[in-house]
């Protein structure tokens, strides 16, 4: 029997909850059955379902999606999500990651007014990553401008290749708002590449979050990269689609996103296979 020309890739593509802003947690778990995602990534954040694990379980159980990652809540706006002390948030993030069967929990480092938490961030990542098999993966983020003022917004560094960490995120649309080279950061990172934010970008002084292949960002190069390497982690579709102007754009959005990811994951490994 012939073997089939295209081989799928080990690496599972999941929608984040984010990505279905304005609409709810609910919904996100709804279009990714729909669509034939392989999982979700749950964003936590003010929606209350969000927050709530019995209710995130029967969510996967009843769309038979499961759960792949926790975003903990690092947001300006989910400072009072799962309380206010930083810690205390990721422990209950990886307590919801043991209980949800999550591999992932992605944390972005932290504000720079968050001192101490700063200054004890990467030991105590370690620490944490050393009592659980979840992986702590941490995400790069970028610096703040407003018009030619630049503000240096997280500590230790936006760039979290410098410092020293067992996991990373790398977040395509965060690499363009930096301004810096995606792939030379993906390079860094090695084999502690741990998770991927798959959205591209344009480089504006916002963080766009645009569907793959509507920016400048090496969505298709990195994508090919991971194929071709054998990433295990997984691969999150975390696009804004808030200018959509009906439920139909967004899920046609979505369902582009998915497409672009598969595409060029498969596209690799038939390159491989010659």
């Amino acid at each position: 029997m012939a073997e089939p020309v295209v081989r799928v890739p080990d690496a599972k593509v999941a929608l984040s909850t984010a990505s279905v802003y304005p609409e709810s947690t609910a919904t996100a778990f709804e279009i990714a059955a729909r669509l034939g995602y392989d999982g979700v990534e749950v964003m936590v954040w003010n929606d209350p379902v969000s927050q709530d694990l019995d209710a995130l379980h029967r969510l996967s159980d009843f769309h038979q999606v499961p759960i792949l990652a926790v975003h903990a809540p690092c947001l300006l706006i989910t400072q009072r999500v799962w309380s206010t002390d930083p810690w205390s948030k990721l422990q209950r993030a990886r307590a919801a990651a043991e209980k949800l069967g999550a591999g992932t929990v992605v944390v972005h480092p932290p504000f720079r007014w968050q001192r101490q938490y700063a200054r004890d961030f990467v030991a105590g990542i370690w620490r944490m990553a050393d009592e659980t098999d979840v992986r702590f993966a941490v995400e790069n983020m970028y610096p703040w401008r407003y018009r030619d003022r630049e503000m240096l917004a997280y500590a230790p560094d936006w760039d979290v290749t410098k410092d020293d960490y067992r996991h990373f995120t790398i977040d395509l649309s965060h690499a363009a708002t930096a301004r810096t080279d995606a792939l030379q950061m993906v390079d860094r990172m090695g084999g502690r590449l741990g998770h991927v934010h798959l959205a591209d970008g344009s480089g504006s002084n916002k963080d766009e979050h645009l569907v793959p292949g509507r920016g400048t960002q090496p969505c298709a190069e990195l994508l090919e990269r991971l194929a071709r390497s054998g990433f295990d982690g997984h691969v999150v579709i975390e696009v804004n689609t808030r200018r959509a102007m009906s439920g139909a754009e967004r899920e046609a959005d979505l369902a582009e996103a998915l497409a672009f990811t598969r595409l060029h994951l498969a596209s690799a490994m038939k390159a491989r296979r010659r």
